[in-house]
């Protein structure tokens, strides 16, 4: 039997993210503003994972993620993985962690919460499910699940 693969080449600097859900890579793109980012940008979805069944991975030459967008990741994909490359070499290889803390990426579900309503305050929450992502706003006390996450 003749096996199909198709290769795809090594990135000299950037970042890949492996072990996405496949649900959610177009989600992780988004949040990151991927979309309209200038330089090599791949990705592949539904792709044979041991571990998972099927993954998504995305390969984003020449960029680095800040803290704000590693927790992002990490809220919409917890158990994703970050590859650092440089050189063509791993420099650092970890699955992402939700903090316990979320401050200024994720919206409050609750139109009332003085974040929606007053301008210039900053979002808060305590991490109180990592499991099931669940969010607690410090403002309005009210929950948020990962269903009902937007990210700002």
């Amino acid at each position: 039997m003749m096996v199909k693969e198709l290769k795809v080449s090594a990135i000299e600097n950037g970042t890949v993210i492996d072990h996405i859900p496949s649900r959610n890579v177009f989600q992780v793109i988004k949040i990151l503003n991927l979309e309209h980012f200038d330089n090599q940008l791949l990705f592949g979805t539904n792709l044979e994972s041991k571990k998972y069944g099927t993954k998504g991975i995305i390969k984003v030459k020449n960029r680095y993620f800040e803290k704000d967008e590693i927790n992002k990741i990490a809220l919409a994909a917890p158990q994703a993985s970050l590859i650092v490359i440089k050189d063509f070499k791993v420099v650092e290889k970890y699955i992402v962690e939700i903090p316990d803390d979320i401050t200024g990426i994720v919206k409050c579900f609750n139109p009332n919460c003085v974040t929606n309503i007053e301008h210039g305050v900053v979002t808060r929450f305590k991490v109180i499910s990592k499991d099931e992502v669940k969010l607690h706003c410090h403002y309005c006390e009210k929950n948020t699940v990962k269903s009902n996450i937007v990210f700002l």
